[in-house]
């Protein structure tokens, strides 16, 4: 969902049906509220200019440019597939990345013709046998949410881009063929977590190979020098907001980081040093900004995605970035469903809800298939660290005696306990086959506190057990169904770690585990994932050895508790194996 700066249209994707993954490109005229097919598809996915009236999409490799406005398509010829095509902010020229895979080239097409405009493919022997790419994220961005490679200039005059060639460089390249390096230091700071350039020059986070110190720096976009505007530091590890940093219309930066002093414990926002959020709003990301009516022209407020006071439940915020004598100021707009958050002009979208301003305007069509299950599940804080959990029973449950099934999701670092009623639909089937099915966030989950998320580190075996096995115990306070004999887990990669991790160490508790997709080894994960949660693997090799489950898995052999799954593995299939061992 993309809305254009002018607040006139939403470009969007939508399927033709509950189970057809062809989307195809749509536009909405705000004004009207008027919804137009531009393109068939299918399309996985596209990239406008600033005021959503050109758009650039790929299919089957080749590179197509749609009027928005007018509604058509044009193919434009290349001499290579196309990937990651964006149009500039302008709608005059369209960027993309050739060979992605491979040595990947960044070229620009446009009234001028198609040319290069970074790539060494002849020259991967300078890297010691390895590959020089251009233009692509890179393997080491994904655990910071960094998805792109480049970027363009508000003016469309630059091209920001990253170089991969074993270590991750950024350069400025001009459309006149000048280029310059951006400075900073890359030995000292190798993870290139955060790029925006959407006002003023580009802004930077950079962060230390483990994590523990960031700068986040402005780039002069002639000379490629920066400055710093913010330090980041945690013992543990640095946590940065995304859609931070990125710059105000007055000129400050916008920096996301903790309050960890005077008996705070939050995740907050900054300008230029001065707290704009509320200690008790857990800021999640930075969506865009409206205009405020009744504020100083150049500070409009903020759209934010955060938890006040229930981390089950997540909520957009306006946030005034004017400051006043009375301290921050925030207003709850409405809850948010699904990930769609996207602003533009004064128009916001929240799902596929529109507004203006403060008012919702109308709904977008949408032909998602109902969910099957309306699933109730009970919320609780539980245990003195009032850890978040959740029990769900099968369909019209009277009473009696359930076995117990811990739904762990995805590991460390995700939330099981949401107050979203697609969060359960799977839980609710699980339920339904006679299981008590119990969600438990315990610490090291975002949505609470910094602390809370970090206490992590270098022990998440540990830890993490011991708030599971004292969740469970304190449920059954409150739910005497549960019977505490009868108990198995479920999750899927770290999650699946985290099932077999139970089952292993804690028999008395957990009677069996299915492990779907399941991470055994820690040091095949990527590295900054790695090195978050347990640190160096030179200095660290014992934390390493107390999370790796390879031998404990081997000793257990195929009749021990875990059943270890893939994607190609039905449910219905775990499902008998739990009930055969639960039964034995």
């Amino acid at each position: 969902m993309t809305v254009g700066a002018d607040g006139a249209r939403v470009a969007f994707l939508r399927s033709s049906g509950p189970f057809d993954p062809a989307a195809a490109l749509w536009v909405l005229d705000v004004l009207t509220g008027a919804e137009h097919l531009v393109a068939p598809g299918p399309i996985s996915s596209y990239a406008v200019d600033r005021d959503a009236r050109i758009a650039a999409f790929a299919g089957g490799g080749r590179l197509y440019r749609a009027d928005l406005t007018a509604g058509a398509v044009t193919a434009i010829p290349t001499g290579e597939p196309v990937h990651d095509p964006r149009p500039d902010p302008q709608g005059v020229r369209i960027g993309y990345v050739t060979d992605p895979a491979g040595s990947a080239s960044l070229r620009v097409t446009g009234p001028d013709g198609d040319r290069l405009l970074a790539g060494e493919q002849g020259f991967a022997w300078r890297e010691h046998g390895g590959t020089i790419a251009w233009g692509i994220a890179g393997a080491g961005a994904a655990p910071f949410g960094r998805t792109r490679g480049w970027w363009w200039s508000p003016d469309g005059t630059q091209v920001l881009a990253v170089r991969t060639a074993g270590t991750t460089s950024l350069h400025l390249l001009d459309l006149d063929d000048g280029w310059v390096d951006v400075h900073w230091d890359r030995e000292t700071y190798p993870h290139l977590a955060q790029v925006r350039w959407s006002g003023g020059g580009p802004l930077i986070t950079v962060l230390r190979r483990m994590q523990q110190h960031g700068l986040v720096l402005s780039v002069d976009p002639r000379t490629g020098e920066t400055q710093v505007h913010a330090e980041l530091a945690d013992a543990r590890w640095v946590e940065p907001i995304p859609g931070t940093p990125r710059h105000l219309p007055d000129g400050r930066v916008l920096v996301g980081g903790e309050l960890a002093h005077d008996g705070f414990d939050a995740r907050c926002l900054f300008a230029d040093g001065s707290l704009l959020t509320p200690p008790a709003l857990y800021v999640r990301r930075v969506a865009g900004t409206l205009p405020r009516a009744d504020g100083p022209a150049g500070t409009p407020d903020l759209i934010v995605e955060g938890s006040l006071g229930d981390p089950a439940v997540r909520e957009v915020f306006r946030v005034r970035t004017a400051l006043g004598g009375g301290g921050p100021e925030v207003t709850r707009l409405t809850r948010l469903t699904g990930t769609t958050l996207a602003t533009g002009g004064d128009v916001l979208v929240t799902g596929d809800e529109v507004w203006r301003g403060d008012r919702r305007i109308r709904a977008l069509r949408s032909l998602r298939a109902e969910q099957p299950y309306r699933p109730e599940p009970v919320l609780e804080r539980v245990t003195d660290r009032r850890l978040p959990a959740a029990v769900l029973y099968p369909t019209g449950f009277v009473g009696g005696s359930l076995p117990v099934l811990v739904a762990l999701g995805d590991g460390p670092g995700s939330q099981v306990v949401r107050a979203e009623t697609r969060a359960w639909q799977e839980r609710q089937w699980w339920a339904d086959a006679g299981f008590a099915v119990v969600g438990i966030d315990p610490r090291g989950t975002p949505g609470i506190a910094p602390s809370f998320e970090k206490a992590v580190h270098r022990r998440v075996a540990d830890l993490v057990l011991t708030d599971l096995v004292d969740a469970l115990r304190a449920l059954t306070g409150k739910h005497p169904d549960l019977d505490l004999t009868r108990v198995a887990a479920r999750g899927r990669g770290l999650g699946g770690w985290l099932a077999a991790l139970a089952a292993l160490r804690r028999p008395e508790v957990f009677r069996c585990a299915v492990a779907r997709e399941a991470v055994l080894d820690w040091s095949t994960l990527p590295r900054p994932v790695a090195e978050r949660y347990l640190g160096d693997p030179a200095d660290s090799a014992h934390v390493y050895r107390d999370h790796d489950l390879t031998e404990e898995l081997a000793e257990a052999g195929p009749a021990g508790p875990v059943l270890l799954t893939g994607p190609e593995t039905e449910p219905a299939a775990e499902l008998t194996w739990i009930r055969q061992q639960l039964a034995a």
